[in-house]
C-alpha cells in the first residue's frame, strides 16, 4: 500500500472483485468498484467474458471468467428451471445449473487471483470456491453479498420457502448451508487439488468463516431488512451497492418522447430470465396493459420481448436509475438489484418471481407494503398482472409508502462502508 488518502485510509491497496453471475449480479460491484477506485485504491473485477465492456466502460479493469451465461439461459435445464415450481424445487435446479459451471469459473477466477492483488471481495456466487483459492494464494478476503444467506430465526433462507417460526427458519438457514452445499463439493475440490490444499467440503469451509468471524457486507438496506440480532458480529448490513449509469449514456429521443406524451408508464421487464418465452410473455403483457388501461415501457431482456401498441414502447438496455423514477410501477423478476432500483426509485412494485432468492425479495416488498403482491412466473396471467397494476394505480398508498422508503434509502451509503473497511481488512 502507497502513500495517504481522504476517508483516514491508505491508498494503494490493489483489490479483485469476484462478481461472477448476470448483468444483476455484475452491475452493483461496478459501482462498489469506482467507489474504491476513487479512494485510490486499483480494482479488478472478475465476471464472465460478455460482461467485460460492461466492466470497461465503467473505468475498471476487467479479468474474465470463461462461460457465457446467454448460453445457460438458453439450455434445456435453464427451460426447465424457469417451467418449473418456485420455491425449494427451482433453488434445485438453479443448484444443478451453478455446479455444472462452477469448475471452469473457479479455474478462470485462480488465475485472476493469481495476476495480483492485496485484498479480494467475494460475491455469493464467487465464493464458491473464491473463498478458498483466497486462502490458498495467501490473500485476505471478504464478502460483498447481495442477499442474506446466513442463518437466522429472523427469516427463513431466500430459496422461495415460507417462514416457519425462529427454531425452523435457523435450521433450515443451517441445512442449506451444509447439506445444500454438497453439490459444489467435486467443484472445490478440484480447486484445492489446484492449490495442493487438503480436500475441505464446503460445510467445514463455512465452519471456519464462522470461527474466525470472516467479514461479510450485505448489500441492502437495514430499511428492508434489519440485521438480525443472531447474526455473529463480522455480518453487516451496510446498504444498497448502486451501479454508476454508463459513461456518456444519453436517453434515446423515441424513449423521451413517449415519456413526455402521456403520464408516467409502467415499467415491464424480466431481466435474463424467461429466455425461452419470450413470445408467450409479449402477448400477455400486451394484453395486461390493455386491460389495466396504463401506458408501458416494455424492456426486451433476455427473453426478447417485443410489445407493439399504441401506448407501449418496446426498448434495449436502459438505466433503472434513470428510467425507475419515471414509471408509475415496476413489474420485474424480483432480482436483488432490481428490487434494490425500484426501491430507491420510490415506485410502487408488481414482482414476478421465478426460484431462487426472487420470491423473498417478493415477499419483501409485500410485507413493506410497496407491492400489492407477488405473481408467481408459472401461474402469470394477462388477468392477474392487469389486476395487479389497477391495484397500484388506484391504491395511491403503495406509492406514499414507496417515496417514503426511498427518502430514508437515500441517506443510506453502503459501499462508502467498505471503503472505510477496506485498511481494516488488509491490515
Amino acid at each position: 500500500m502507497r502513500g495517504g488518502c481522504a476517508l483516514g485510509i491508505l491508498c494503494g491497496v490493489e483489490i479483485l472483485i469476484g462478481a461472477a453471475g448476470t448483468m444483476g449480479d455484475v452491475a452493483p460491484f461496478t459501482g462498489l468498484g469506482l467507489r474504491l477506485q476513487s479512494a485510490g485504491h486499483r480494482v479488478a473485477v472478475a465476471a464472465f467474458e460478455p460482461f467485460g465492456d460492461h466492466v470497461t466502460g465503467a473505468g475498471l479493469e476487467f479479468r474474465p471468467l470463461p462461460g457465457d451465461p446467454t448460453q445457460n439461459a438458453r439450455s434445456r435445464e435453464n427451460r426447465r428451471w424457469e417451467q418449473g415450481r418456485d420455491g425449494a424445487i427451482g433453488a434445485v435446479r438453479l443448484v444443478r445449473l451453478l455446479a455444472r459451471i462452477l469448475p471452469d469459473m473457479n479455474a478462470g477466477f485462480l488465475d485472476a487471483a493469481r495476476r495480483g492483488a492485496d485484498l479480494i471481495l467475494l460475491s455469493q456466487v464467487s465464493g464458491l470456491g473464491g473463498y478458498d483459492i483466497a486462502r490458498g494464494v495467501g490473500i485476505p478476503s471478504a464478502g460483498v453479498y447481495v442477499a442474506p444467506v446466513h442463518p437466522t430465526g429472523d427469516f427463513p433462507p431466500p430459496v422461495g420457502v415460507p417462514s416457519m417460526g425462529r427454531f425452523l427458519n435457523r435450521w433450515a438457514g443451517q441445512l442449506l448451508q451444509g447439506a445444500g452445499s454438497a453439490p459444489f463439493a467435486r467443484a472445490i475440490a478440484r480447486t484445492q487439488d489446484e492449490l495442493g490444499r487438503p480436500h475441505r467440503g464446503p460445510g467445514a469451509l463455512l465452519a471456519e468463516q464462522a470461527a474466525q468471524d470472516w467479514p461479510v457486507f450485505y448489500g441492502f438496506s437495514p430499511r428492508v431488512i434489519p440485521r438480525p440480532a443472531d447474526w455473529r458480529p463480522g455480518i453487516r448490513v451496510c446498504g444498497y451497492f448502486w451501479p454508476p449509469v454508463p459513461k456518456g449514456w444519453t436517453p434515446d429521443p423515441v424513449l423521451t418522447e413517449f415519456l413526455a406524451a402521456g403520464p408516467p408508464p409502467v415499467f415491464v421487464g424480466f431481466g435474463s430470465l424467461a429466455a425461452s418465452h419470450g413470445e408467450r410473455l409479449s402477448t400477455l403483457v400486451r394484453e395486461a396493459v390493455r386491460r389495466a388501461g396504463v401506458r408501458a415501457v416494455v424492456q426486451a431482456g433476455w427473453a426478447g420481448l417485443h410489445v407493439a401498441d399504441d401506448d407501449v414502447l418496446t426498448v434495449g438496455h436502459v438505466p433503472h436509475e434513470w428510467l425507475f423514477p419515471r414509471s408509475a410501477a415496476i413489474v420485474h423478476h424480483a432480482g436483488a438489484g432490481t428490487t434494490g432500483a425500484a426501491l430507491r426509485a420510490g415506485v410502487p412494485q408488481v414482482p414476478v418471481p421465478v426460484a431462487a432468492d426472487q420470491p423473498f425479495w417478493a415477499g419483501r416488498v409485500e410485507r413493506l407494503g410497496v407491492s400489492p403482491g407477488a405473481l408467481p412466473f408459472r401461474t402469470l396471467t394477462a388477468g392477474r398482472l392487469a389486476a395487479a397494476l389497477a391495484a397500484v394505480h388506484r391504491d395511491t398508498a403503495y406509492r406514499e409508502r414507496a417515496v417514503a422508503l426511498a427518502a430514508g434509502i437515500a441517506t443510506e451509503d453502503g459501499a462508502g462502508r467498505v471503503v472505510e473497511a477496506v485498511e481494516q481488512l488488509r491490515a
